[in-house]
C-alpha cells in the first residue's frame, strides 16, 4: 500500500488499542519520537505548553516513545505514561513504544522520513554543531541517510495530512510555534 498522507496509517495506543490516524483529519499535527529519560526530555514541558495554547484551535501532538537512542526509554508503556504525566504534565496523546529507524521501523516513521528527508543540523548554533559532531563521531551509522537522528525529532503536518516541516532534536518547541500558528490559520483543502 502506498501512503498519500499520515491518515493512511494505524498505530497502537498506550493501551494497545488500534488507532487510525484518520481520526485526526482536519487537524494540525506535530508527530514526535520521544524518550522520557533523555536529556532532551525537557522538551516535554514546551510541547505541553504548545498543546495547551493551540489544542482548542485544532492542534494535536502525537508522541511516540522510542528506546533506540542510548536506551533512554526503557520503561513499559504504563510507566512511560505515568512518568510523563507526573514529571512534565503531559496531556497530549502518547502511543505504544515503537522503533523509528532501521529494519523494524514503524511504517509511519518510514513514511515521515521519506517525505521529509534529513537536511542537516544548523551548525551555526552551538547545539547544532554539538549534535552533528556527536553523531558523526559516536554514531556515524545514525547520522548517515534520512532516518531519524535522535529523540525528539518532530514533524509538522498540515490539516490535509501532509508533512510541512521536519524539525530535528535540537529545535525547541517554542521555535515551532509560528509554524503551528500559520498552519492553524490555513483552511483545509
Amino acid at each position: 500500500m502506498s501512503a498519500y498522507s499520515v491518515y493512511d496509517f494505524k498505530v497502537n495506543s498506550m493501551d494497545g488499542e488500534l488507532v487510525e490516524l484518520s481520526i485526526y483529519r482536519g487537524k494540525v499535527l506535530l508527530i514526535v519520537n520521544t524518550a522520557s529519560r533523555c536529556s532532551y526530555a525537557r522538551q516535554f514541558a514546551g510541547l505541553q505548553k504548545l498543546y495547551e495554547s493551540y489544542h482548542q484551535e485544532g492542534f494535536e501532538i502525537l508522541g511516540f516513545p522510542c528506546n533506540q537512542f542510548n536506551e533512554k526509554e526503557p520503561s513499559s508503556s504504563s510507566e512511560i505514561k505515568e512518568y510523563c504525566e507526573s514529571s512534565f504534565g503531559v496531556t497530549f496523546p502518547l502511543f505504544e513504544k515503537i522503533e523509528v529507524r532501521g529494519p523494524s521501523a514503524h511504517p509511519l516513521f518510514e513514511y515521515l522520513t521519506q517525505q521529509a528527508p534529513f537536511r542537516g543540523f544548523d551548525t551555526h548554533t552551538p547545539n547544532g554543531q554539538w549534535m552533528q559532531d556527536f553523531l558523526q563521531q559516536k554514531y556515524p551509522e545514525i547520522y548517515a541517510g534520512d532516518g531519524i537522528k535522535w529523540n525528539f525529532s518532530k514533524f509538522l503536518i498540515d490539516r490535509n495530512g501532509h508533512i510541512c516541516t521536519r524539525y530535528e532534536t535540537i529545535t525547541e518547541p517554542a521555535e515551532i510555534e509560528s509554524g503551528v500558528q500559520s498552519l492553524l490559520s490555513a483552511e483545509p483543502v
